[in-house]
């Protein structure tokens, strides 16, 4: 079992009609619809989360999403992601007590003005000339590390729906011939159905209805503002600044060479994003490496995948955005981690070099570690650590190399 899932790891995966070669422009075939659902792992728990919980406008929630991701698609070309920020949201939906709307729409204004002055300024270009190689791929293998155990938490409450979905999407993407996600995403909701035959009536009921997102301005006040600068804008830094900027520009770079990004405009994107999401009562939002790896992984290759996803949403949010609850009943909590499982997967494997020295494993190695404990540590104890083991190197290489 252990050779099999070796060769496995190792197996270079390819998805027919669509290659990664070029393609200058967006695509919407059959596999970048399938590629559109690579996210959902990320997307669909904190969506609820924020609505069940924080009681948020869902069609602001969704809205900010969908025009994002539709811009984002447009823009790049390639399947960049449009994720929540995880430590903002965990932090919200769990000091629901402490935390309150008005501290999260407080927390993107700030968000967004960090980014984009960080952006604007090219800040980011200091940032990338003192983070080597070893130390991004080492933020890579632990992001990667780090969805693989999200994903195995979220499929142990229904174990074994978890293990024959992980198994066949396993085999669908070992030899491709039908996209892995249209079979998962169809087996699920079946069995969800099966599981609450109450779902079915629920969703007999839904009747689209037209629906703006409330704008709420009105809320925010220095105290709220100060307060999601505090408890929700900085912790978020670090790990935007490791998965949504370093990790995802060498990703992307490593897989669309044709279309390559750099951490100033990813910078400015996030800036741009939250600035919106904030104005129409969204959540603070960010691009992310797993993300990627789990669109490309079930056959996204263009921004098509953005722009069929977004469209969704937006069609979810002006009509359906009292039923998103129900909708997303559909997709069982163990289909969601078998995403991200995968994608876990995909990302982890794009950390694999056989060219790096021994001693830049060494810093691989122990980056990657500090990243499954915390997101700052594993940046900069990574740095401290390379440039200890190279202290007579003149010229920093390029995160390009």
């Amino acid at each position: 079992m252990a050779r099999w899932f070796l060769r496995y790891f190792n197996h270079e995966f390819k998805v027919p009609v669509v290659s990664f070669e070029n393609k200058s422009n967006n695509v919407y075939g059959l596999w970048e619809w399938a590629g559109a659902f690579g996210d959902l792992g990320t997307l669909i728990p904190f969506v609820v989360a924020y609505i069940a919980v924080m009681k948020l406008d869902p069609a602001g929630v969704l809205m900010a999403f969908a025009v994002s991701k539709i811009a984002v698609g447009f823009f790049y070309k390639i399947p960049i992601p449009v994720q929540p920020m995880k430590a903002i949201g965990t932090a919200a939906v769990t000091q629901v007590g402490t935390i309150n709307s008005a501290m999260l729409y407080g927390s993107g204004i700030v968000t967004a003005l960090i980014w984009l002055i960080i952006g604007l300024t090219n800040t980011t270009k200091y940032l990338t000339r003192i983070t080597a190689r070893p130390i991004v791929l080492g933020i890579v293998l632990g992001l990667g590390l780090l969805f693989i155990g999200n994903g195995v938490k979220m499929m142990l409450p229904g174990i074994w729906l978890g293990g024959v979905c992980l198994a066949l999407t396993l085999v669908l993407l070992w030899k491709p011939t039908v996209p892995a996600m249209f079979v998962l995403l169809l087996f699920g909701a079946v069995v969800a159905l099966w599981q609450n035959p109450g779902l079915y009536h629920e969703l007999s009921k839904i009747v689209p209805h037209f629906q703006l997102p409330s704008l709420n301005f009105h809320q925010l006040s220095w105290q709220a503002i100060a307060g999601g600068t505090l408890l929700l804008a900085l912790p978020q830094m670090p790990l935007t600044l490791g998965n949504a900027i370093i990790a995802i520009t060498a990703e992307s770079n490593h897989l669309f060479p044709q279309h390559p990004v750099s951490e100033r405009k990813l910078a400015l994107s996030t800036g741009f994003m939250n600035l919106f999401s904030a104005f129409i009562g969204g959540v603070p939002l960010c691009h992310g490496a797993g993300g990627m790896a789990g669109h490309v992984r079930f056959g996204a290759r263009t921004g098509g995948a953005l722009v069929i996803l977004g469209g969704l949403l937006l069609v979810m949010a002006l009509f359906f955005s009292d039923s998103v609850e129900i909708i997303f009943g559909v997709f069982p909590q163990p289909v969601l981690g078998v995403i991200l499982l995968v994608a876990g997967i995909e990302l982890a494997r794009t950390a694999w070099d056989r060219t790096i020295q021994r001693k830049d494993l060494i810093v691989l190695g122990v980056t990657a570690g500090l990243v499954l404990w915390n997101m700052l540590a594993g940046f900069i104890g990574g740095i401290v650590l390379y440039y200890l083991l190279h202290r007579n190197y003149k010229q920093q290489p390029s995160l390009r190399a």
